[in-house]
């Protein structure tokens, strides 16, 4: 038996006591198979209401009662495989589709968040459209492309919402200042060592229409803190890449 019929059974016998006026089933779930069965059931019914496909019970009781009963199937297999290649299909397209209108709404989002910012005391927008704030002046060296860099920094979604740090990992990054996103890369040559910014990254200057770690959609604008620490020698390594730079590359 397919792993697919086992959690559509699975799934139906927690979805078909729901259809009656949505009561609550009094269920024993002391045995690890109760419990296997309703964990399992569970996790696909929410898995089919969370993508918004509603199956139509009588035909899958009528599927699950025939099985049961070991009546010959009203599809072939292959009919069978060619439904669940269709409806395999059918959820990447409704996933793409969800996908496109939440990056339509950040593209929007995105130009007003950017707007508001530039307008702000001490911002610089460059003509890239990438934005940054001076917050610390270092006095130290400027790196070029090919240089490897110390840096500590914190990347947050325009709503504040936290994705990565170094400052949490207790470690600073280590990476070429030609292996990141588009926008670090112009901002790390404008830096000195010792220099904090708070830079604000055009979603093309980031990661584009890529989403990223399930937490950056796509075209979302970035707010980075970034600290220079230091500039290192172009041929030394980088042992520490921060997670931003992964798909930047």
């Amino acid at each position: 038996m397919r792993i697919w019929i086992v959690l559509l059974v699975s799934s139906v016998l927690a979805l078909s006591g729901c259809n009656e006026e949505k009561k609550n089933v009094d269920v024993s779930l002391d045995t690890l198979s109760q419990r296997v069965s309703y964990s399992v059931g569970y996790d696909v019914a929410k898995n089919f209401k969370d993508n918004e496909f509603d199956l139509d019970m009588a035909i899958v009781l009528a599927g699950l009662n025939d099985a049961q009963n070991s009546v010959e199937p009203r599809l072939s297999q292959e009919q069978i495989a060619a439904t669940m290649t269709e409806f395999q299909q059918y959820m990447v397209e409704q996933h793409q589709k969800k996908t496109d209108a939440k990056s339509q709404v950040n593209v929007a989002e995105g130009e007003a968040f950017l707007a508001a910012n530039k307008v702000k005391e001490g911002v610089v927008t460059l003509e890239s459209g990438l934005q940054y704030k001076v917050i610390t002046e270092g006095a130290g060296r400027k790196p070029l492309a090919e240089d490897v860099v110390q840096v500590h920094y914190r990347g947050t979604l325009t709503d504040g919402t936290e994705f990565d740090s170094s400052y949490d990992r207790g470690q600073p990054a280590e990476f070429p200042v030609s292996r990141v996103i588009a926008g670090w890369t112009e901002a790390l040559q404008l830096m000195t060592e010792g220099s904090k910014w708070q830079l604000v990254i055009p979603a093309n200057l980031a990661y584009g229409e890529q989403a990223m770690g399930g937490v950056i959609a796509p075209n979302s604008v970035l707010v980075f803190d970034v600290e220079l620490l230091k500039v290192l020698s172009d041929d030394s390594a980088a042992t520490v890449e921060p997670a931003t730079s992964e798909v930047g590359h």
